[in-house]
Protein backbone atom coordinates (compact mmCIF):
# COMPACT_ATOMS: atom_id res chain seq x y z
CA UNK A 1 0.00 0.00 0.00
CA UNK A 2 2.87 2.33 0.80
CA UNK A 3 5.87 1.06 -1.18
CA UNK A 4 9.15 2.91 -1.00
CA UNK A 5 9.48 5.21 -4.00
CA UNK A 6 12.10 4.08 -6.52
CA UNK A 7 14.68 6.58 -7.69
CA UNK A 8 17.31 6.62 -10.43
CA UNK A 9 20.41 4.52 -9.89
CA UNK A 10 18.73 1.89 -7.75
CA UNK A 11 17.95 4.32 -4.91
CA UNK A 12 14.95 4.00 -2.62
CA UNK A 13 13.16 6.88 -0.94
CA UNK A 14 10.82 6.53 2.02
CA UNK A 15 8.56 9.54 2.23
CA UNK A 16 7.93 11.10 5.65
CA UNK A 17 4.13 10.90 5.35
CA UNK A 18 4.39 7.11 5.55
CA UNK A 19 5.41 7.31 9.19
CA UNK A 20 3.88 8.29 12.50
CA UNK A 21 4.67 8.25 16.21
CA UNK A 22 5.18 4.96 18.00
CA UNK A 23 6.66 4.89 21.48
CA UNK A 24 9.83 2.90 22.08
CA UNK A 25 10.12 1.87 25.73
CA UNK A 26 13.91 2.11 25.77
CA UNK A 27 14.05 5.61 24.30
CA UNK A 28 11.24 7.65 25.94
CA UNK A 29 11.00 9.94 22.89
CA UNK A 30 10.13 13.62 23.18
CA UNK A 31 7.47 14.25 20.53
CA UNK A 32 7.12 18.02 20.92
CA UNK A 33 8.95 18.68 17.64
CA UNK A 34 7.98 15.54 15.73
CA UNK A 35 5.36 16.06 12.97
CA UNK A 36 2.32 13.78 12.93
CA UNK A 37 2.60 11.14 10.19
CA UNK A 38 1.12 7.84 9.06
CA UNK A 39 2.70 4.49 10.01
CA UNK A 40 5.22 2.73 7.77
CA UNK A 41 3.93 -0.12 5.66
CA UNK A 42 5.40 -3.55 6.56
CA UNK A 43 6.87 -3.74 3.06
CA UNK A 44 8.96 -0.66 3.81
CA UNK A 45 10.28 -2.19 7.00
CA UNK A 46 11.13 -5.40 5.14
CA UNK A 47 12.92 -3.48 2.40
CA UNK A 48 14.96 -1.60 4.99
CA UNK A 49 15.80 -4.88 6.70
CA UNK A 50 17.04 -6.37 3.42
CA UNK A 51 19.00 -3.24 2.65
CA UNK A 52 20.78 -3.24 6.02
CA UNK A 53 21.37 -7.01 5.97
CA UNK A 54 22.95 -6.82 2.51
CA UNK A 55 25.18 -3.90 3.47
CA UNK A 56 28.74 -4.82 4.39
CA UNK A 57 30.23 -1.33 4.65
CA UNK A 58 27.34 1.04 5.34
CA UNK A 59 27.82 4.79 4.99
CA UNK A 60 25.24 6.81 6.95
CA UNK A 61 24.44 10.51 6.73
CA UNK A 62 22.13 12.05 9.33
CA UNK A 63 20.33 15.38 9.51
CA UNK A 64 18.22 17.36 11.96
CA UNK A 65 15.25 15.00 11.69
CA UNK A 66 17.11 12.29 13.56
CA UNK A 67 17.28 14.44 16.70
CA UNK A 68 13.67 15.64 16.90
CA UNK A 69 12.70 12.86 19.30
CA UNK A 70 15.48 13.98 21.60
CA UNK A 71 13.55 17.24 21.94
CA UNK A 72 15.54 19.29 19.41
CA UNK A 73 13.49 20.94 16.63
CA UNK A 74 14.50 20.73 12.99
CA UNK A 75 14.13 23.45 10.38
CA UNK A 76 11.53 22.32 7.84
CA UNK A 77 8.98 20.00 9.49
CA UNK A 78 5.43 21.14 8.90
CA UNK A 79 3.92 22.78 11.96
CA UNK A 80 6.83 22.14 14.33
CA UNK A 81 10.05 23.07 12.48
CA UNK A 82 11.78 26.42 12.99
CA UNK A 83 10.57 27.83 9.67
CA UNK A 84 6.97 26.87 10.50
CA UNK A 85 7.06 28.40 13.98
CA UNK A 86 9.04 31.55 13.31
CA UNK A 87 10.43 33.88 10.65
CA UNK A 88 13.86 33.62 12.29
CA UNK A 89 16.76 32.25 10.26
CA UNK A 90 20.20 30.96 11.34
CA UNK A 91 22.95 33.55 11.64
CA UNK A 92 25.22 34.13 8.65
CA UNK A 93 28.97 33.70 9.06
CA UNK A 94 29.81 37.12 7.61
CA UNK A 95 27.34 38.85 9.94
CA UNK A 96 28.80 37.13 13.00
CA UNK A 97 32.37 38.10 12.08
CA UNK A 98 31.75 41.75 11.18
CA UNK A 99 29.10 42.80 13.73
CA UNK A 100 29.63 43.05 17.49
CA UNK A 101 25.88 43.56 17.84
CA UNK A 102 25.18 40.33 15.96
CA UNK A 103 27.64 38.46 18.19
CA UNK A 104 26.03 39.92 21.31
CA UNK A 105 22.60 38.80 20.11
CA UNK A 106 23.88 35.35 19.16
CA UNK A 107 25.68 34.68 22.44
CA UNK A 108 22.85 36.05 24.60
CA UNK A 109 20.38 33.72 22.90
CA UNK A 110 22.85 30.85 23.08
CA UNK A 111 23.55 31.51 26.77
CA UNK A 112 19.85 31.26 27.63
CA UNK A 113 19.28 28.17 25.50
CA UNK A 114 22.45 26.28 26.44
CA UNK A 115 21.33 24.58 29.70
CA UNK A 116 18.41 22.91 27.94
CA UNK A 117 20.19 22.25 24.63
CA UNK A 118 23.23 20.66 26.26
CA UNK A 119 21.03 18.37 28.36
CA UNK A 120 19.40 16.58 25.41
CA UNK A 121 20.18 12.87 25.19
CA UNK A 122 20.48 10.38 22.29
CA UNK A 123 17.35 8.56 21.17
CA UNK A 124 16.79 5.13 19.65
CA UNK A 125 18.19 6.09 16.25
CA UNK A 126 21.50 7.33 17.68
CA UNK A 127 21.85 4.20 19.80
CA UNK A 128 21.07 1.84 16.92
CA UNK A 129 23.72 3.49 14.74
CA UNK A 130 26.23 3.20 17.58
CA UNK A 131 25.40 -0.50 17.91
CA UNK A 132 25.79 -1.08 14.17
CA UNK A 133 29.25 0.47 14.45
CA UNK A 134 30.18 -1.89 17.29
CA UNK A 135 28.98 -4.87 15.25
CA UNK A 136 31.04 -3.80 12.23
CA UNK A 137 28.05 -3.02 10.02
CA UNK A 138 28.50 0.76 9.90
CA UNK A 139 31.64 1.83 8.02
CA UNK A 140 31.30 5.58 8.58
CA UNK A 141 28.79 8.09 9.88
CA UNK A 142 28.57 11.71 8.71
CA UNK A 143 26.20 14.04 10.52
CA UNK A 144 25.04 17.50 9.56
CA UNK A 145 23.98 18.04 13.17
CA UNK A 146 25.90 20.07 15.73
CA UNK A 147 24.15 18.69 18.83
CA UNK A 148 26.78 16.07 19.84
CA UNK A 149 24.09 13.39 20.28
CA UNK A 150 26.02 10.84 18.20
CA UNK A 151 29.05 11.47 20.41
CA UNK A 152 26.92 11.06 23.54
CA UNK A 153 25.64 7.78 22.09
CA UNK A 154 29.22 6.55 21.79
CA UNK A 155 29.77 6.73 18.01
CA UNK A 156 33.46 6.92 17.06
CA UNK A 157 33.62 6.26 13.32
CA UNK A 158 32.06 9.63 12.67
CA UNK A 159 32.58 13.05 11.10
CA UNK A 160 30.66 16.10 12.32
CA UNK A 161 30.41 17.82 8.95
CA UNK A 162 29.29 21.16 10.38
CA UNK A 163 31.16 21.00 13.68
CA UNK A 164 29.76 20.89 17.20
CA UNK A 165 28.25 23.50 19.53
CA UNK A 166 30.01 21.93 22.52
CA UNK A 167 33.32 23.42 21.36
CA UNK A 168 34.35 27.09 21.06
CA UNK A 169 37.45 28.58 19.45
CA UNK A 170 39.09 31.95 18.91
CA UNK A 171 39.02 33.32 15.37
CA UNK A 172 42.41 34.99 15.90
CA UNK A 173 44.67 32.56 17.77
CA UNK A 174 42.65 29.36 17.39
CA UNK A 175 42.59 28.60 21.12
CA UNK A 176 39.84 26.10 21.93
CA UNK A 177 37.65 25.73 24.99
CA UNK A 178 34.54 23.82 25.94
CA UNK A 179 31.14 25.46 25.66
CA UNK A 180 30.37 24.53 29.27
CA UNK A 181 33.46 26.43 30.44
CA UNK A 182 32.38 29.46 28.41
CA UNK A 183 28.94 29.26 30.06
CA UNK A 184 30.63 29.80 33.43
CA UNK A 185 32.48 32.80 31.99
CA UNK A 186 29.18 34.24 30.72
CA UNK A 187 27.65 33.83 34.18
CA UNK A 188 30.58 35.63 35.81
CA UNK A 189 30.30 38.56 33.39
CA UNK A 190 26.50 38.81 33.65
CA UNK A 191 25.65 38.14 37.34
CA UNK A 192 22.33 39.99 37.36
CA UNK A 193 21.28 39.40 33.76
CA UNK A 194 18.18 37.28 33.18
CA UNK A 195 15.94 36.65 30.19
CA UNK A 196 13.00 34.37 29.56
CA UNK A 197 13.11 32.47 26.27
CA UNK A 198 10.25 32.96 23.83
CA UNK A 199 11.09 29.79 21.90
CA UNK A 200 13.96 27.52 20.88
CA UNK A 201 15.90 26.98 17.64
CA UNK A 202 17.54 23.79 16.25
CA UNK A 203 21.03 25.05 17.10
CA UNK A 204 20.11 25.66 20.74
CA UNK A 205 19.46 29.39 20.55
CA UNK A 206 16.58 30.81 22.57
CA UNK A 207 14.29 33.42 21.02
CA UNK A 208 14.91 36.79 22.72
CA UNK A 209 13.96 40.37 21.94
CA UNK A 210 16.54 43.06 21.12
CA UNK A 211 15.66 44.74 24.42
CA UNK A 212 16.50 41.57 26.33
CA UNK A 213 19.99 41.22 24.84
CA UNK A 214 20.98 44.89 25.01
CA UNK A 215 23.02 44.70 28.23
CA UNK A 216 24.48 41.23 27.75
CA UNK A 217 28.28 41.13 28.06
CA UNK A 218 30.29 38.94 25.67
CA UNK A 219 33.79 37.78 26.69
CA UNK A 220 36.80 37.90 24.40
CA UNK A 221 39.46 35.21 24.06
CA UNK A 222 41.39 35.00 27.32
CA UNK A 223 44.67 34.46 25.48
CA UNK A 224 44.62 37.15 22.79
CA UNK A 225 41.39 39.14 23.14
CA UNK A 226 40.04 37.82 19.85
CA UNK A 227 36.49 36.91 18.82
CA UNK A 228 35.06 33.68 20.21
CA UNK A 229 32.97 31.55 17.88
CA UNK A 230 31.31 28.15 18.31
CA UNK A 231 33.07 25.40 16.39
CA UNK A 232 30.17 25.31 13.95
CA UNK A 233 29.94 25.99 10.23
CA UNK A 234 27.50 28.89 9.97
CA UNK A 235 25.53 29.50 6.80
CA UNK A 236 27.77 31.19 4.26
CA UNK A 237 30.89 29.56 5.70
CA UNK A 238 32.80 26.59 4.29
CA UNK A 239 34.13 23.32 5.62
CA UNK A 240 37.84 22.60 5.30
CA UNK A 241 39.03 20.85 2.15
CA UNK A 242 40.70 18.21 4.31
CA UNK A 243 37.43 17.26 6.00
CA UNK A 244 35.53 17.11 2.72
CA UNK A 245 38.22 14.94 1.10
CA UNK A 246 38.25 12.64 4.12
CA UNK A 247 34.49 12.13 3.96
CA UNK A 248 34.60 11.51 0.20
CA UNK A 249 37.20 8.79 0.79
CA UNK A 250 35.02 7.07 3.41
CA UNK A 251 32.12 7.24 0.96
CA UNK A 252 34.21 5.66 -1.80
CA UNK A 253 35.11 2.78 0.53
CA UNK A 254 31.45 1.98 1.25
CA UNK A 255 29.08 -0.42 -0.50
CA UNK A 256 25.79 1.18 0.58
CA UNK A 257 24.46 4.45 1.92
CA UNK A 258 21.60 5.42 4.23
CA UNK A 259 20.50 9.05 4.55
CA UNK A 260 18.29 9.61 7.59
CA UNK A 261 16.56 12.70 8.91
CA UNK A 262 17.68 15.03 6.14
CA UNK A 263 15.59 16.68 3.44
CA UNK A 264 18.82 17.28 1.48
CA UNK A 265 17.50 20.77 0.73
CA UNK A 266 20.32 23.32 0.66
CA UNK A 267 20.22 26.53 -1.32
CA UNK A 268 22.53 26.50 -4.34
CA UNK A 269 23.52 30.10 -3.61
CA UNK A 270 24.92 29.10 -0.23
CA UNK A 271 28.59 28.21 0.16
CA UNK A 272 27.55 25.99 3.04
CA UNK A 273 29.29 22.61 2.93
CA UNK A 274 26.03 20.70 2.64
CA UNK A 275 25.54 21.79 -0.97
CA UNK A 276 28.94 20.50 -2.03
CA UNK A 277 28.54 17.24 -0.20
CA UNK A 278 24.95 16.71 -1.36
CA UNK A 279 26.18 17.12 -4.91
CA UNK A 280 28.68 14.34 -4.28
CA UNK A 281 25.88 12.16 -2.93
CA UNK A 282 23.96 12.85 -6.12
CA UNK A 283 26.87 11.60 -8.17
CA UNK A 284 27.17 8.53 -5.98
CA UNK A 285 23.49 7.78 -6.46
CA UNK A 286 23.64 8.08 -10.26
CA UNK A 287 21.01 10.80 -10.19
CA UNK A 288 19.02 13.08 -7.91
CA UNK A 289 18.24 11.55 -4.54
CA UNK A 290 14.87 13.27 -4.27
CA UNK A 291 12.56 15.28 -6.47
CA UNK A 292 12.69 18.27 -4.13
CA UNK A 293 16.39 18.25 -3.43
CA UNK A 294 19.12 20.63 -4.54
CA UNK A 295 21.00 17.89 -6.34
CA UNK A 296 21.82 17.72 -10.00
CA UNK A 297 20.83 14.89 -12.31
CA UNK A 298 23.69 15.20 -14.78
CA UNK A 299 26.44 13.75 -12.61
CA UNK A 300 28.14 10.47 -13.51
CA UNK A 301 29.12 8.12 -10.74
CA UNK A 302 32.48 6.51 -10.14
CA UNK A 303 31.00 4.80 -7.09
CA UNK A 304 28.98 1.61 -7.17
CA UNK A 305 26.60 0.93 -4.31
CA UNK A 306 22.95 0.88 -3.33
CA UNK A 307 21.32 3.82 -1.59
CA UNK A 308 18.25 4.34 0.56
CA UNK A 309 17.20 7.92 1.17
CA UNK A 310 14.81 8.63 4.02
CA UNK A 311 13.41 11.84 2.57
CA UNK A 312 12.56 14.64 4.94
CA UNK A 313 12.04 13.71 8.56
CA UNK A 314 12.75 10.19 9.71
CA UNK A 315 10.47 9.33 12.63
CA UNK A 316 12.76 6.91 14.41
CA UNK A 317 10.40 6.02 17.25
CA UNK A 318 8.41 4.01 14.72
CA UNK A 319 9.05 0.24 14.71
CA UNK A 320 11.50 0.48 11.80
CA UNK A 321 14.61 1.19 13.92
CA UNK A 322 13.71 -1.41 16.53
CA UNK A 323 12.88 -3.95 13.82
CA UNK A 324 16.16 -3.32 12.02
CA UNK A 325 18.07 -3.70 15.26
CA UNK A 326 16.39 -7.01 16.12
CA UNK A 327 16.63 -8.28 12.55
CA UNK A 328 20.34 -7.58 12.32
CA UNK A 329 21.06 -9.23 15.66
CA UNK A 330 19.22 -12.34 14.50
CA UNK A 331 21.36 -12.48 11.36
CA UNK A 332 24.65 -12.62 13.28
Amino acid sequence: MFPARRLPGGCRAIRPHHLRHHSVPSASPNLAFVPACLPPHPAEVEEMQRFISNSKKLFVMTGAGISTESGIPDYRSEGVGLYARSDRRPIQHAEFVRSATARQRYWARNFVGWPQFSSHQPNTAHLVLRHWEKLGKLHWLVTQNVDALHTKAGSQRMTELHGCTHRVFCLTCGDQTSRSELQEHFEALNPGWKAEALGVAPDGDAFLTDEQVRNFQVPACRKCGGILKPDVTFFGDTVSREKVDFVHQRLAESDSMLVAGSSMQVARSSSHASFCFCTALSAAALGPVAEDSCLLADHHSHFSFSVIIVVGIWIHSCPVWASLQLHYQQCL
